[in-house]
């Protein structure tokens, strides 16, 4: 055989190795309903987490939403409706748009003759209640930022704590640590993620929150300087 048939015949078998591998790499295909699967009984509280999650955020951003949507002729009318001595259309302006910023400086309006200071307190506390109710549930959103990860850890830490168990008792085998291992680790993974998207929520809704605290402590102020 000469030279030039062998280097043919081993660019031939180079070949077909590499196409036996594409095949196989094509067919073992990670699922990864397969792989939620693996993650064990620690994925009932990802899930929960993860659903939990989803509803507080979701309900807290249409919450804060609401209350943002602040009428822009609420604090003129108020103040036209004071000039004229007319303080129940100031109420009843306030009543019509049912928002904080309405309900804080309809707090003021009842408060009218008594001191600046009385009353500059009074819508303080007013707009401490209503910050709270903004505020109402989304700590649980900085919780679960805290717990899924730990969940996914430990789920992790229990797969790798049963995966030595089995080499023990039956044996060393590369292909039953290396497919244990990765998927055990999914847990992990979707901890992590659950914990960063809570993250992410729980900081995009406190600053929704103080751009409504702004807005009532700025049309606080125009009515503090109207009746004064």
């Amino acid at each position: 055989m000469t030279l030039l048939s062998v280097f043919f015949l081993q660019v031939d078998t180079a070949v077909k190795t590499v196409a036996d591998a594409a095949s196989v790499a094509s067919t073992e295909k990670i699922s990864l309903f397969n792989l939620l699967q693996e993650g064990g009984a620690l994925m009932i509280p990802l899930l929960l987490c993860s659903i939990i999650m989803v509803y507080v955020f979701v309900e807290r951003l249409m919450t804060i939403r609401k209350a943002g949507s602040v009428d822009p002729t609420l604090v003129v009318r108020v103040q036209q409706s004071i000039a004229t001595g007319n303080t129940a259309a100031a109420v009843a302006a306030c009543k019509g748009s049912n928002t904080p910023v309405a309900r804080v400086i309809e707090k003021g309006i009842s408060r009218i003759g008594k001191p600046i200071d009385y009353i500059e307190k009074s819508m303080e506390s007013a707009g401490r209640l209503e910050v709270y109710q903004l505020e109402k549930n989304v700590s649980i959103l900085s919780t679960i930022s805290g717990i899924a990860p730990i969940f996914g850890f430990l789920g992790t830490i229990a797969g790798m704590i049963i995966l030595f168990f089995n080499v023990q008792h039956q044996g060393f085998s590369l292909e039953t640590i290396a497919g244990g291992i990765y998927t055990k680790m999914v847990t992990s993974a979707v901890g992590l993620i659950i914990g960063l998207l809570s993250y992410v929520g729980y900081a995009y809704l406190n600053a929704q929150i103080n751009k409504t605290v702004n807005k009532i402590e700025s049309a606080s102020a125009e009515f503090l300087d109207t009746i004064q």
